[in-house]
């Protein structure tokens, strides 16, 4: 019997020909994510284990990001204890405000990410990186204190779900709606610890935007991670950003999955998914007149450029609607600049918006956009569990960046306007 993709991968870094699901393997990593709120946890429990070195200060990134620029004393104090660990330790990958971003936007930009390797963070959305074909999953602060001193991490091999995309996404149809669709299908634990495998003629019609964020929500229906197979547009973006070697590795013929789900990306249209559950999926053009108090556009869900092109293009010589609050959330200071040089900062303040440094606040109710009782808010994040952006009693409407737009200008949840063209 052959192997998937995630199975080879954990294969090679275990030194064996092949691995078995429900297997238990400890094997190195090839880097090590923390945050502002997961890394101050993790050099605790290295402290209080007795280890007091780091196994490869390359290895390590750190990326202040939740709450930041710090919020007040606590979040200060966590960002602090991080620093001070970095420059004891010589991490190198240390990411302060001002060179950071959103962690899952810009590990990958900066080529920290490769096909192959073996990445854990301290960040369920980790598995964002199983776009660029490696395999990646979010760990538990204690996991991460071992990452970092050891180099290795215990794994349970998982199960595969191959999901075979077939044909081509239509106008303002992206990333976020086929994530959506498939969690709607598969439910919010319909993937528990397992591997969700993308195949199909339909991969080479998705841009690395759309895998990215497909496979950051790949957790939202309980997946272990997310992974694509690498091919011309995988190489296109690794070049001039990775210079190590790596390995493209691809499923056997005979590979073995617990099932299989089929998606015609032509069949799609923008969806949203409704309180309190990613998997709470209605078509946006069904959702009548639901009031907006608030928009929010980023995060390491849709914070690249592609996603601000797509909502400039639909607030261009339009304004937020009265009563809305548009908060625009480039991922990384480069996406930032990037859309600065192209204009699109200006669209969004002509539009009503404002425009934030790079941040996860609001999508963890952290900072920047913190929900009050009864209000609401569409947003291209990831999460929408009670209380997630704030009051326990607001509500959060997931979706892609052009209906998250379409969103604010309308002043309820709304479709994107037909017409148009999809951005590759």
């Amino acid at each position: 019997m052959g192997q998937t993709i995630t199975q080879k991968i954990l294969a090679a870094h275990a030194g064996a020909t092949r691995v078995k699901p429900g297997q238990l393997i400890e094997i190195p990593v090839d880097l090590v994510l923390g945050n502002d709120i997961t890394a101050p946890v993790a050099i605790r429990e290295m402290e209080k284990a007795g280890l007091h070195s780091v196994f490869d200060p390359t290895r390590i990134a750190l990326v202040l990001d939740h709450f930041t620029p710090c919020k007040d004393i606590a979040s200060a104090r966590q960002c602090a204890e991080v620093r001070s660990f970095a420059r004891k330790h010589g991490v190198t990958h240390f990411y302060d405000v001002g060179a950071a971003g959103v962690e899952h936007v810009l590990l990958p930009e900066v080529g920290l990410v490769a096909p192959g390797e073996v990445i854990i963070g301290a960040d369920s959305h980790t598995c964002t990186y199983g776009a660029l074909g490696a395999f990646s999953t979010g760990v538990g602060s204690t996991d991460m204190a071992a990452g970092m001193a050891r180099g290795m991490a215990w794994f349970k091999v998982p199960q595969a779900i191959r999901v075979v995309l077939s044909g081509a996404p239509g106008a303002h149809v992206g990333g976020k709606d086929v994530i959506l669709h498939l969690i709607a299908a598969l439910g919010v634990d319909g993937a528990r610890y397992q591997s969700l495998e993308f195949s199909g003629d339909g991969v080479a019609a998705l841009s690395l935007d759309d895998r990215f964020t497909i496979a950051n929500m790949a957790v939202e229906c309980g997946a272990k991670n997310g992974i694509f197979p690498v091919d011309s547009r995988t190489e296109a973006y690794l070049a001039g950003r990775v210079s190590r070697p790596w390995i493209a590795f691809a499923p056997d013929g005979d590979a073995a999955y617990a099932r299989e789900v089929d998606i015609d990306l032509g069949s799609l249209e923008p969806l949203v998914a409704c309180p309190h559950l990613p998997s709470n999926v209605k078509p946006a053009r069904e959702m009548g007149r639901v009031r907006v108090d608030q928009v929010v556009i980023g995060s390491c869900t849709n914070g690249r450029l592609s996603d601000m092109r797509k909502a400039a293009d639909i607030l261009r010589n339009r304004k937020v609607a009265e009563g809305v609050r548009c908060l625009i959330i480039p991922g990384s200071m480069e996406v930032y600049l990037e859309a600065m040089e192209a204009g699109l900062l200006a669209d969004f303040v002509k539009a009503g918006a404002v425009v934030s440094t790079p941040t996860c606040g609001p999508c963890l109710g952290g900072h920047m956009g913190v929900l009050d009782k009864g209000e609401v808010c569409v947003s291209t994040t990831n999460r929408n569990f009670v209380g997630r952006m704030g009051h326990a009693d607001s509500q959060v409407y997931l979706a892609s960046p052009e209906t998250a737009a379409a969103s604010a200008v309308a002043g309820h949840i709304a479709a994107p306007p037909e017409g148009g063209h999809r951005a590759s």
